[in-house]
């Protein structure tokens, strides 16, 4: 382990306390009943995956180097040969498109989309422009994950970014090479959506769990009617619905709105190993455990050292380098965590080591391991 230092210290303690306030606050706010659209969805209703492969074009000489992306020229002399315009054999590979960049399009079809209506899209550099910033994308098809053509995009690109270089010097803010178009597709065919076939709807938990399904099908059938939901297995519930497509929409909405009594979730501690942070729910618990926490720091320093040969004896000077490796533990003392009933006590007890965000991933993970935590690690 790196050297704790004190603005790591004063970092990590911040955060932990910070953890403590956001517990006591949840601690002190009343019960919020959730409602069923917020655990639960109807299968079926999805969106969809769009993409397709264009041209942005009106760039200020931040395009392609065309010479080492071939795919760039042939894109643009098809879409040329398209316009009606035929260039001279042998002179498509010449053409030097400062101004053109091809693009990856991207954007998803919602649910019920309709022919006219107007979707997102996201454009991305997939060559080594550097800079899509003022671009034009033209037309461009989008296609499903069947290959058909769901939307066409095309318009003006919004980029989040600047950047300027001169004599060997860049400045760049955010990201050059990607950008969005808002409302930059419109939809050219339907997605059919099973919503009104056969006599049953299913509704797909957010997350797996058979307490959760058991309350859903509980709250339908007390304030709908009771037979009407049943829970197939931790994660669907089966409900019987109207046929008629009018009545059966309305059904739906009533349902989606109908309180659910919240149950208390899983412990679970969740630990981002990329950078650092520990997230952890009200549900975990603390058993009793020692913890002793040490600091180990390694320092390499590398000195270039210089042979210079006799003179006249035809050698040559050689350059090497000559490195100190000195290693510096710092002894840990033995503490011990009593038992820890709710997550207040868990943030104070994982405070008092004084470790860093960094740390805590293997105190936690070490925990676990011994039997003293009474949560489910997930690393992310």
């Amino acid at each position: 382990m790196k050297a704790l230092s004190p603005s790591l210290f004063l970092r990590s303690s911040r955060v932990l306390w910070l953890l403590l306030a956001l517990a006591a606050a949840g601690a002190a706010l009343p019960a919020h009943a959730l409602r069923i659209k917020e655990v639960a969805a109807v299968q079926g209703v999805r969106s969809n995956q769009l993409t397709g492969y264009g041209l942005v074009v009106g760039l200020d000489g931040t395009g392609d180097q065309t010479t080492q992306m071939p795919y760039t020229t042939q894109a643009m002399s098809n879409y040329l040969q398209q316009m009606g315009i035929s260039l001279p054999p042998g002179t498509a590979n010449q053409l030097q498109l400062k101004n053109v960049a091809a693009v990856i399009v991207t954007a998803q079809l919602p649910a019920f989309a309709q022919p006219g209506q107007m979707i997102d899209v996201s454009v991305s550099s997939m060559g080594n422009a550097k800079s899509l910033k003022g671009g034009t994308l033209i037309v461009t098809p989008l296609r499903g994950a069947d290959g058909e053509i769901y939307a066409l995009a095309q318009g003006n690109l919004v980029v989040g970014g600047a950047g300027a270089s001169a004599g060997g010097s860049k400045v760049q803010i955010n990201h050059l090479s990607a950008g969005r178009i808002p409302q930059g597709a419109q939809v050219e065919r339907a997605v059919p959506t099973p919503l009104n076939e056969g006599d049953t709807i299913n509704l797909g938990l957010n997350a797996s769990d058979f307490q959760t399904a058991r309350r859903v099908a509980q709250a339908i059938n007390t304030k709908l009617g009771n037979g009407l939901a049943t829970a197939l297995d931790g994660r669907t519930v089966q409900v019987r619905a109207p046929l008629d497509p009018g009545a059966r929409v309305g059904f739906i909405a009533d349902l989606e709105e109908l309180p659910l009594e919240s149950s208390t979730p899983s412990a679970k501690v969740v630990i981002n190993a990329r950078t650092g942070s520990v997230v952890l729910n009200q549900s975990v618990t603390l058993g009793p455990c020692a913890i002793a926490h040490g600091n180990l720091s390694i320092t390499i320093s590398s000195t270039p050292v210089i042979s210079q040969p006799a003179p006249l004896s035809q050698g040559q000077t050689v350059v090497a380098q000559q490195s100190d490796i000195r290693i510096n533990q710092e002894p840990g003392n033995i503490i011990q965590m009593p038992p820890s009933p709710q997550l207040a006590d868990v943030v104070k007890a994982l405070n008092t080591l004084g470790a860093t965000p960094q740390d805590l991933l293997a105190i936690l993970q070490a925990i676990k391991a011994a039997g003293a935590l009474n949560a489910e690690l997930e690393v992310i």
